[in-house]
């Protein structure tokens, strides 16, 4: 019996002290939880807003079905044939895919602008002949486009692009004034109406973006453009004699044109919340 007591005493004195020791020890508090850096921040994404207003330089060349009949001892030149300057004014929407590649489609407005021109023709035998051209279009051009963006510099973007669409090419009349100086400078006049034709068009671009705000781009660009054949209506001679459906045409009418644009993203950038500042209490 007195050893059971023994034991207990000796069993309650070890707890005592395990108690005393645990007491002592200075209290550890539990680690933080481990904090993870903030994904970085998208610049790019989402649908935006643009608009573009520009010059255009139009070529091409002039055809009548005249021409492919002339004799094969004709001299035969042409001369200032050309357009004046224009100008373009665009909107669109479009969708950046990611940092590097966006599309859009737009729509565009192009003024109205004169072709002048002079064709010389000399006939042996017959004499010679000379026609003076007056004439002009406008049209309206819309386009599917793709973008690469080939890296950022100083929040500078070069870029390049290509598009296809119509072009709808509405000319206006057309003048066909003929003098003949082998018979005393006689002379004659023709005129054409204007018609409207839709043609498939195609586009390369190249230019620089820059960036002036998270939602704000500014573009200076240059863009080639295709947009097919120009056609004109009925045609009449000076005295009101009706001459058909006309044959002149402007063939492979191609524009230089250099444009301002801006976009507007219409979604923000993804910003992250950052980390919760930990403090021992």
């Amino acid at each position: 019996m007195r050893s059971v007591k023994s034991l207990l005493a000796a069993g309650a004195a070890s707890l005592l002290s395990s108690v005393a020791f645990a007491a002592d020890m200075p209290s550890i508090a539990p680690p933080p939880p481990m904090a993870y850096a903030p994904a970085p921040a998208q610049d790019f994404g989402g649908w935006y807003l643009r608009g573009d207003i520009g010059m255009t330089n139009t070529q091409s060349k002039l055809h009548v079905n005249a021409y492919d009949t002339l004799p094969a001892n004709t001299v035969w030149t042409q001369n200032g044939h050309g357009f004046d300057s224009g100008m373009m004014y665009g909107v669109g929407i479009g969708y950046q895919f990611n940092s590097w590649f966006r599309a859009d489609i737009t729509g565009e407005y192009r003024s109205k602008v004169s072709f002048k021109g002079n064709d010389f023709f000399m006939f042996n035998p017959g004499g010679g002949l000379a026609d003076t051209y007056s004439g002009g279009y406008k049209s309206w051009v819309g386009m599917v486009n793709g973008y690469v963006d080939l890296g950022t510099w100083w929040c500078i973007t070069p870029f390049i692009g290509a598009g296809f669409g119509a072009a709808t090419i509405k000319t206006t009349g057309f003048s066909d004034v003929a003098t003949f100086p082998a018979f005393d400078g006689r002379s004659s006049a023709y005129f054409a109406e204007g018609a409207s034709k839709t043609n498939f068009a195609w586009a390369v671009h190249a230019g620089l973006a820059y960036k002036v705000s998270n939602n704000f781009t500014v573009e200076l660009a240059y863009r080639y453009l295709d947009m097919g054949t120009g056609i004109h209506g009925n045609g009449r001679f000076f005295d009101g004699t009706n001459a058909g459906p006309s044959t002149f045409q402007y063939r492979d009418m191609t524009s230089h044109d250099l444009k301002l644009g801006v976009r507007w993203n219409l979604e923000s950038p993804q910003v992250y919340a950052p980390a919760p500042l930990m403090r021992k209490g």
